[in-house]
């Protein structure tokens, strides 16, 4: 068995539009470490797309998704319920920002999580129009890619989409897009194209995952949940990559004070297991009727179980604390690059284990350098690493380590991350 052969056998199976980054099969994969079927090891420094924060089979995981497989794998939430969604209803209302009364669903993934949110903030509002951000990505189902501020690759080919779905600039400093200019924007949507009182909801990624990695200033957050109050709109924080340790703090919005009226929460939730959730104010979550909301698979009793055991690594091995550990690790290292290196890297930055690196010609945020981004990503595999890129311009590599990583893993995979930098810049 080899990489090559199976990405052979893949191409004649699966449609190329569910491409992968890397011809490379896993066999096994142990917290931040994979190895391939020819037996090739890997540093993991992008983790399923910010989906393992607890590490590949942390231990307490596969424990309880064991038990739970012993008791029932599934009986529909929404026909026979069971214990397991319950508990963890309670403990995502609990630790979800703000001091309002909370109620949550459960879906299966982070887009149905999204496409929810804009159903109960229309059954609420009675009103029409979502507004979101250049840049944004809420996922890939026709009303998320509608929200998501990119079209290539996400929207080409795929319209027509929904109507009523507006878009603002997202405030950029090192691209000069500021609070105020972002703010104005929202203004004249108002003024040419909605009425604020026709608006049911604004989205935003607190820190935009494919779009970057740029972190919304807390001014820009304070400012929306401001116009949101004075128009009835509903504010949604989508924290579907941000969630769960990840930044820093459990939930990015964490950092701004700022309480959304309903969040998306999915990737990191259960360690590897599909089920996402839409979290936010009681009286909001009640709007859609009984029957309104769900889905057959969402909140799978054996998903959940994976979740309760997430809550209870990130607690129990201060994972809050450890994003902020390895981001000052990335931090120091990648800055190192970009002293040697201005002309290439034009910033880079984190919040928490988040953490990104935007890459130029000439030191000028206006010419992105598309072409060393893709060339790190394809060659990473030779230097036993897993990179992902995004970006608005596919410009920037984003680090998203495990969190259960160790300081010796994290310090092997920069190293070897410099010298495939180094190989490429040179």
């Amino acid at each position: 068995m080899t990489n090559a052969s199976l990405q052979q056998r893949k191409t004649q199976v699966i449609a190329r539009g569910q491409g992968n980054v890397y011809p490379v099969y896993v066999e096994r994969a142990q917290n931040a470490e994979l190895w391939d079927v020819e037996g090739n090891r890997y540093i993991d420094f992008g983790t399923g797309i910010a989906v393992c924060n607890t590490g590949h089979s942390h231990p307490k995981v596969v424990a309880a998704v064991k038990a739970q497989i012993d008791k029932f794998s599934h009986t529909c939430v929404m026909v026979n319920p069971y214990e397991v969604a319950v508990e963890l209803a309670e403990k995502l209302t609990q630790i979800a920002p703000g001091e309002s009364e909370k109620k949550a669903i459960f879906v299966s993934t982070g887009a149905e999580a999204v496409e929810n949110c804009v159903k109960i903030a229309r059954a609420y509002t009675g009103r029409r129009g979502v507004i979101a951000f250049n840049g944004g990505f809420h996922g890939r189902t026709n009303l998320a890619m509608a929200l998501t501020g990119k079209i290539t690759p996400y929207k080409n080919l795929f319209g027509p989409f929904p109507g009523d779905i507006f878009h603002a600039p997202f405030p950029t400093a090192c691209h000069d897009i500021t609070v105020k200019q972002s703010l104005k924007a929202l203004e004249n949507l108002f003024k040419v194209d909605i009425a604020p009182s026709d608006v049911a909801a604004i989205i935003v990624e607190p820190v935009q995952g494919e779009g970057g990695f740029y972190a919304a200033p807390k001014e820009f957050l304070e400012a929306l949940r401001k116009l949101c109050d004075e128009h009835g709109i509903l504010l949604i924080a989508d924290e579907i990559q941000t969630g769960f340790a990840r930044t820093g703090k459990m939930f990015s919005m964490e950092h701004s004070g700022v309480e959304a009226d309903l969040m998306t929460m999915a990737k990191g939730i259960a360690g590897g297991f599909p089920i996402a959730a839409v979290v936010g104010k009681s009286e909001v979550m009640d709007a859609p009727l009984p029957g309104g909301l769900g889905g057959t698979y969402g909140g799978s009793p054996v998903a959940c179980a994976a979740a309760l055991a997430v809550l209870e690594i990130i607690e129990e091995e201060n994972l809050i604390q450890r994003a902020n550990e390895i981001g000052a690790i990335f931090n120091e290292s990648l800055n190192a690059l970009k002293r040697q290196h201005p002309n290439l890297i034009l910033d880079v930055r984190n919040q928490g284990a988040m953490i990104a690196m935007e890459l130029v010609h000439e030191g000028d945020a206006e010419q992105p350098n598309t072409e060393l981004t893709q060339a790190l990503i394809a060659n990473a595999a030779k230097h036993g690493l897993v990179l992902l890129a995004c970006g608005f311009y596919g410009n920037v590599i984003r680090f998203l380590p495990a969190l259960t990583a160790s300081d010796e893993i994290v310090t092997e995979g920069l190293t070897k991350f410099a010298a495939l930098f180094n190989e490429l810049a040179n």
